[in-house]
């Protein structure tokens, strides 16, 4: 494996990551491991659903790499039942189903990403490294308040507010408002929003990008005077409510 060129993640305290992988492969396991804390992470493993919620319940993971089919729960039930107790946890889906309905019914449940089985140990580790970075414990620095209408977010301390109302967002809702925040007023397209908020070339699979956009209008625009419209073949659009500039 090559060095990495990265910057090493932290906790907020400075102490590793922390990554719970959770696989009945067990030769997978071990790789993922191996590859994971070469990145100077902590990991812990489950190899059945119901020892990943007890293990993730003790171990407070930062990020969770986990299996879609597993001999007991199946993937989507293991995402519930640690969501009850972590709801802010990034989850990496790892799936040996290619059929694209398949996919999006893992990020429905919850999911923040996917990775179809076979796959590159690098790709796991940029996927990881992609979902944590979305979350307050590796917050930049230079964050700041943005603010379009009566819309703000807070990136410092990843709270988002529309009319005085405070609007909770998964990690990926987060990064994909601050993004279309960032470009307010601009046409951004799928393949635009792809490689900012996700990090890499989906193959495709724009309608990933449809699912959260669709995700944040119900929470951002839902009984409102809607933000965040479609301007047919190009993007996506967020613009004050009431804009005469449609």
């Amino acid at each position: 494996m090559t060095t990495t060129s990265h910057p090493r993640l932290s906790r907020l305290d400075g102490t590793p990551v922390r990554v719970l992988v959770v696989d009945d492969e067990v030769q997978l396991t071990e790789l993922l491991t191996m590859a994971l804390r070469y990145e100077g992470w902590q990991v812990e493993t489950a190899t059945t659903g119901l020892d990943a919620v007890r293990i993730a319940r003790e171990f407070r993971p930062d990020a969770v790499v986990l299996d879609m089919m597993l001999p007991d729960i199946d993937g989507m039930e293991v995402l519930r039942r640690m969501r009850a107790n972590e709801p802010d946890v990034p989850v990496l889906f790892l799936t040996a189903r290619d059929a694209v309905e398949d996919r999006v019914a893992g990020l429905t449940a919850g999911g923040d990403d996917y990775v179809t089985k076979p796959f590159s140990l690098e790709e796991v580790v940029a996927r990881c490294r992609a979902l944590m970075r979305r979350t307050v414990m590796v917050a930049d620095p230079g964050g700041s308040m943005l603010v379009v209408g009566d819309l703000t977010l807070d990136e410092d301390a990843h709270e988002v507010m529309r009319d005085g109302s405070e609007i909770t967002l998964t990690a990926t809702e987060f990064e994909l408002l601050r993004y279309l925040m960032r470009k307010t007023r601009r046409v951004l397209s799928k393949a635009q929003i792809l490689d900012r908020v996700w990090h890499y070339d989906f193959g495709g699979q724009a309608n990933i990008v449809e699912l959260y956009i669709s995700y944040l209008r119900q929470k951002i625009d839902a009984g409102r005077e809607p933000m965040i419209h479609t301007m047919r073949g190009a993007g996506y659009v967020l613009k004050p409510a009431g804009s005469a500039d449609r």
